[in-house]
């Protein structure tokens, strides 16, 4: 592995322990339903983050727009729009499975997809098919597959074995079903954000013929894809805002400083989730001519640091030792997929 990979591999890996994190702030928040602090957290993450990112070290992005064929701006934009259809269905699994088993089976199933379908539908995975680094990234996926196959035999026992009040007890919404149900959405729709980057490539090169420093060229393909996410994310949170009579959360929530505290973990946690693209467009760019590998990586260590945080948290105390070690086991796998992922790239 040279020392550019292994460089790009460091960057990825900080980004997957920021995206890891990033609900932890959201147990800090109190009296506002899901919708609420998720739109907050939203607004934060997909365009004001951005956006100032984009200022900073891209400042020129609306020239760099204009320099890019329409079409390929209207397609990045629509797969952010699609990519917020899975965003939302990753809250409600981590809403409903907790953070260790709802990054696992949701960002599991993203990376096995979302890994595989950009090289597929570019022709790239047919040049690495000829070659060792094309089998070891089939290899790899499969592993991750195998990863989040025992991650969710590991929720499905525990499902089993708690009773209702003792899965509440750490999880307020634990449903299994549903969960499951969110991530399988998640997986197939979420996998829309890495179609986006690799679409958005032509968009990345001209920033840096633009003069944008090669580790920040993925700062306007970002604001224009998370735009998509933003829209989508408003339209729910809204309906769901007038359904459930939500709305005046963002005004009311005990007291004043509650409701501060309640915007700064929200929008902490869009910083935090933001953050993870930063750091994993620097490590792209590190990655060689196929980029698609830092895919997996990502989603794979974020999966581990989320599992991390999960137990931290103990969502799964009181479960069997098999639980646990399943779990764990689990994670080993997915660590061993990253690593297969990332290295096919440079065989």
């Amino acid at each position: 592995m040279n020392q550019f990979i292994f460089t790009g591999l460091l960057l990825i890996a900080a980004g997957a322990f920021s995206s890891g994190s990033f609900a932890m702030p959201f147990g800090k928040i109190k009296g506002w339903k899901w919708e609420s602090y998720w739109l907050i957290y939203s607004f934060g993450a997909y365009i004001l983050f951005p956006l100032t990112a984009c200022i900073i070290f891209a400042p020129e992005f609306i020239n760099i727009y204009k320099g890019v064929p329409s079409g390929i701006l209207l397609k990045v934009f629509l797969l952010g729009a699609v990519y917020g259809i899975g965003n939302l269905s990753f809250g409600l699994s981590l809403r409903y499975l907790g953070i260790s088993l709802g990054y696992a089976l949701s960002l599991g199933l993203m990376l096995a997809i979302g890994t595989l379908v950009p090289p597929v539908l570019d022709g790239r995975l047919k040049i690495m098919i000829a070659s060792s680094g094309g089998n070891l990234l089939i290899a790899g996926v499969l592993v991750a597959c195998l990863g989040i196959t025992l991650s969710g035999v590991a929720g499905f026992i525990k499902d089993k074995v708690f009773s209702d009040s003792e899965k509440q007890k750490n999880i307020s919404e634990f449903n299994f079903i549903r969960g499951l149900l969110a991530a399988l959405l998640v997986g197939v729709t979420g996998s829309a954000m890495s179609l986006g980057f690799e679409q958005g490539l032509p968009l990345a090169i001209y920033a840096e013929k633009s003069g944008v420093d090669p580790l920040f060229t993925t700062m306007p393909v970002m604001l224009l894809l998370l735009s998509g996410t933003l829209v989508t994310t408003i339209i729910w949170c809204i309906y769901l805002g007038f359904r459930n009579n939500s709305l005046k959360d963002y005004s009311r929530s005990g007291s004043s400083s509650t409701l501060a505290l309640n915007y700064l973990f929200a929008l902490s946690a869009g910083f935090l989730w933001f953050i993870q693209f930063i750091l994993y467009g620097m490590g792209k760019s590190k990655m060689g001519p196929f980029t698609f590998t830092s895919w997996g990586i990502l989603m794979g260590l974020t999966i581990v640091f989320a599992t991390l945080w999960g137990m931290y948290r103990k969502e799964w105390k009181g479960a069997p030792l098999k639980v646990y070690l399943l779990m764990v086991f689990s994670m080993l796998i997915i660590i061993a997929s990253s690593y297969m992922i990332g290295i096919s790239g440079s065989l």
